[in-house]
């Protein structure tokens, strides 16, 4: 699996409509989505999952407003039960030859929700169109933003996450060792690093896309809490030592203050970033800290302009700029 910072031929998106995700703010978000496509489709082709002929006026009608470069942007109509492709989109993977294919992970709504058997059937539906790409099926569940690879053969993730035998259990009765082998057959991994537990507010219970992400082969940033009274503390102070135990470089992000809406803590993390071709697109929340994330991911992708994204409204639907992409490698 090529790390996601190498070259990129498209970003796959799906167009938000499952309206409880952002239950009071939902009219604000496909406002979200145009801007992120606006910036997006000046580097790169942007492929975007649509519901029905609706849903492409829909997207298509928000586009034009936000100036957005439809010479780079391809409609799919596909139905979804959500827009977090991140998770359900294949894994695409490259061989020595440059041959890209696809990897078709089992998706079960993050063990969690009910709707689900349409995203599920995305990669089946994506490899049918794209014939050329061989695609293979590990027959296991695995969720894009449960992992991140440095395109050399590292993989990050949780415990929490994978290895839960209590609470949202992906694959019952599956081992480390054996998720291991799945990792190394599919993706071509030759090391998993674990760490523990993931951030509070977090729907997936411990997905590694809010905590800590290869920023080149050797280099991890994650998140540290200062405020000792914070639920995050202690579970980002054990991840940062597993992390120095790991043999990496390692450089820190602050996390934001916490943000709430309804009474409900929400997974605002400066971690969800995403790497496009020539562009970062880095999660705001209208903190002071804001300012420094983004001199953080300024310096660590010199070659690369960072661009931060308001995500208050689209942390609601307890993701934000991360989850919401799939890259499919050049």
């Amino acid at each position: 699996m090529p790390a996601e910072w190498e070259p990129h031929e498209a970003t796959w998106l799906a167009w938000p409509h499952e309206r409880t995700d952002w239950p009071g703010k939902f009219s604000a978000i496909p406002w979200v989505y145009g801007e992120i496509a606006r910036r997006l489709a000046n580097v790169e082709k942007l492929r975007i999952l649509v519901e029905d002929a609706a849903g492409e006026k829909s997207a298509r009608r928000v586009f034009a407003k936000c100036a957005v470069n439809m010479n780079a942007v391809e409609f799919f109509r596909h139905p979804t039960n959500r827009s977090w492709t991140r998770d359900y989109c294949p894994l695409f993977v490259k061989n020595e030859a440059g041959e890209v294919a696809i990897t078709n992970w089992k998706f079960n709504g993050w063990a969690k929700y009910t709707n689900w058997r349409r995203d599920n059937r995305i990669p089946a539906l994506l490899a049918k169109r794209f014939k050329t790409m061989p695609s293979f099926e590990p027959g296991i569940v695995l969720e894009g933003g449960s992992i991140d690879v440095n395109g050399a053969g590292l993989l990050l993730t949780t415990e929490e996450c994978l290895l839960s035998e209590k609470v949202q259990v992906r694959n019952p009765g599956v081992a480390r060792a054996e998720l291991e082998r799945f990792f190394a057959a599919y993706l071509g991994i030759t090391r998993t690093i674990w760490l523990k537990d993931g951030i509070a507010g977090d729907d997936t219970h411990g997905h590694i896309d809010d905590l800590a992400r290869f920023v080149d082969a050797d280099t991890v940033v994650t998140v540290v809490e200062e405020n000792e009274s914070d639920a995050n503390y202690e579970p980002l102070r054990e991840n940062l030592r597993l992390l120095q135990r790991a043999g990496l470089r390692i450089v820190t992000l602050p996390m934001p203050a916490p943000v709430y809406f309804g009474g409900q803590r929400l997974p605002a993390s400066y971690a969800n970033f995403y790497i496009a071709n020539r562009m970062v697109l880095a999660p705001t929340f209208n903190d002071p800290i804001d300012r420094v994330a983004l001199n953080v991911l300024a310096a660590l992708f010199p070659g690369r302009e960072v661009i931060g994204i308001y995500c208050g409204d689209l942390v609601l639907g307890l993701g934000a700029l991360h989850c919401m992409t799939m890259q499919q490698p050049a």
